[in-house]
This record gives structure tokens, C-alpha cells and sequence, in this order.
């Protein structure tokens, strides 16, 4: 049934994007006025946020956000064949200049972006760097079927994806000598068993992901925000800001406390384009330190 399903996936992720985004219109309109999928979450999750603005703009920016989560969808599907040459022309990546000079330090790169649409499209990034790996690292999923097809998405384009709980060690046995980029979805909420640390992010108590934190207070690297910018449909920029300790080194959770800053950011001048969808903060009693 799984592979029957796929197949299904896999015909019409080929059809041109303009079609897909009819199927999207459709999507929002069922959802949003018929099924309404979590919209209660969403809209509690913006009025937590900003508690500044009134309903009727909290309304407005809810139902901005589902439409840009249906062309989500359609553009994830899609990313099962689109071609390189398309997703070049689709997904603008500026500022690349960093991964050059990241190669001429010899040191390798933790790219850190967040659930800002659209962010499966990182991945022909790895046709236009000068460095060799280029790792996505996602979540396993329950499904063994599933995990494998989304894994082989995420390895078009030559690159190497690898699963979160293995990352760490993977790049502490791996030369850093500025051949690597590590590509992190970095506000992903962790499990109430895992959340030793938390901030302030949109007027909230947060649970912080903070695996890579390790990393930058072990090993020499270079960290990157990644801002993403929807230009208008089916068209995204991602900038590449390079992230700097304060001092010689990043002491423990000043890169976390900083990538979280630079994405609350560039969620404030576009609010529908984060997922809101996501129950990013029902863990946040169990935080055990926290800094505002």
C-alpha cells in the first residue's frame, strides 16, 4: 500500500508547479473553512506571540499562514523531481561567498535555519559550494518506508543526509578542514525527557534544541543563519549570515541564544511563513535552565 501510495506521490509531483499550486488553493480552502486542521494551535500560538496585535490582524496573518503551509505542501511534493536547473532558478541562495571563505579557513559549516517556508528547498545548495559534504539532518520517523523516500529526496543533488541522533558523533569523528556543511533545521522542539535549556523567543518561555551547541564550544566551526525569504510564490532567497561569538569562542548557549534571536527577526517581518502549526511550546514547563 505504501509503495502504491508513493507511486501516486511520485506522478504527480512531475506535473508543473503552477498545477500544484491549483491543488494547494483547493487544500486551503477545505481546510481552512471546512476541517480547520489546528487552527485553535495556530491561533493561540500568534496571540502568544504577539500579544500586541489585535484579533482581527491575528485572524489575517492565521489565514496567510495556511495558505503559504498548502503551498508547502505542494512544493515538499514536488521536491521529490524537481530538476536542479528549476530549483536554481526558484531557490536564490545570496551570499555565498561565506562558504568560500569558510573553505579557505579549513573549517567546517553548521548551517542553522528554522521552519520558515520554504525550507526543503536548501538542498541544490550542495550542486553550487565548493565543499565536498554537503549533510541535511532529519528526524527518524516511524515509518521505515517513509524515512527511506524522504531520506532519498533529501539526497538529490549529492548530498549525504543524516539522521539526527547520529550527527554529533558523526562530525566530531569527521576532519573539520572546511569540506563539510551541516544543515540544521534548528528550532525544532525536543522531547520533554531532553529539554535542559530554554530562552525567551516571541514573548514565550521556549524549549531549545541545542545539540549543536556542543559543537561550537568543542571544535573550531563556522555557524550560519539561514534567512529565508519568500519573494512570491514558487520563489524563495535564503541569505547566509555568519554567526560570531562575542568573545575568542562561543561560551555554552550563546549560538542557540543567537540563532534564536536573528529567527524571531525574520519571523516578525513575515509572521504567516513560520509554522505555527507546530505545538513548539508544550514542553515549556519542563525547562530546567532558562535565560530571558
Amino acid at each position: 500500500m505504501n509503495q502504491f501510495l508513493f507511486s501516486i506521490l511520485l506522478l504527480i509531483s512531475r506535473f508543473p508547479l503552477k498545477v500544484l499550486y491549483f491543488f494547494s488553493d483547493i487544500m486551503f480552502l477545505l481546510n481552512y473553512y471546512v476541517i480547520g486542521y489546528r487552527k485553535d494551535v495556530v491561533l493561540e500560538n500568534l496571540r502568544n506571540a504577539f500579544p500586541e496585535k489585535s484579533d482581527k490582524k491575528i485572524k489575517n496573518i492565521s489565514k496567510l499562514f495556511f495558505s503559504n503551509f498548502c503551498d508547502y505542501l505542494a512544493e515538499m511534493l514536488k521536491a521529490f523531481t524537481i530538476s536542479e536547473t528549476e530549483s536554481r532558478v526558484r531557490m536564490q541562495h545570496l551570499n555565498q561567498q561565506l562558504f568560500h571563505d569558510a573553505k579557505a579557513e579549513g573549517k567546517n559549516i553548521i548551517l542553522l535555519s528554522g521552519h520558515v517556508f520554504n525550507w526543503e528547498w536548501f538542498n541544490a545548495l550542495a550542486t553550487i559550494i565548493p565543499q565536498k559534504n554537503c549533510h541535511p539532518v532529519y528526524r527518524k520517523m516511524n515509518s521505515t518506508f517513509w524515512e527511506q523516500k524522504i531520506k532519498m529526496v533529501r539526497n538529490r543533488f549529492n548530498n549525504k543526509s543524516l539522521e539526527a541522533n547520529e550527527v554529533i558523533k558523526h562530525i566530531f569523528r569527521t576532519p573539520n578542514d572546511g569540506d563539510s556543511v551541516y544543515m540544521f533545521v534548528a528550532d525544532q522542539t525536543p522531547h520533554s525527557s531532553h529539554v535542559n535549556y530554554g530562552l525567551k523567543f516571541l514573548n514565550q518561555k521556549t524549549p531549545a534544541f541545542i545539540g549543536y551547541d556542543k559543537l561550537s564550544t568543542r571544535m573550531d566551526m563556522v555557524f550560519v543563519y539561514c534567512e529565508m525569504k519568500k519573494v512570491k510564490r514558487g520563489f524563495y532567497q535564503v541569505n547566509y549570515h555568519r554567526i560570531y561569538p562575542d568573545g575568542e569562542r562561543f561560551v555554552e548557549y550563546e549560538v542557540v541564544r543567537k540563532f534564536h534571536k536573528l529567527l524571531e527577526n525574520t519571523i516578525r517581518k513575515r509572521p504567516d511563513n513560520w509554522l505555527w502549526s507546530h505545538r513548539r511550546w508544550k514542553y515549556k514547563d519542563a525547562i530546567k535552565k532558562y535565560d530571558e
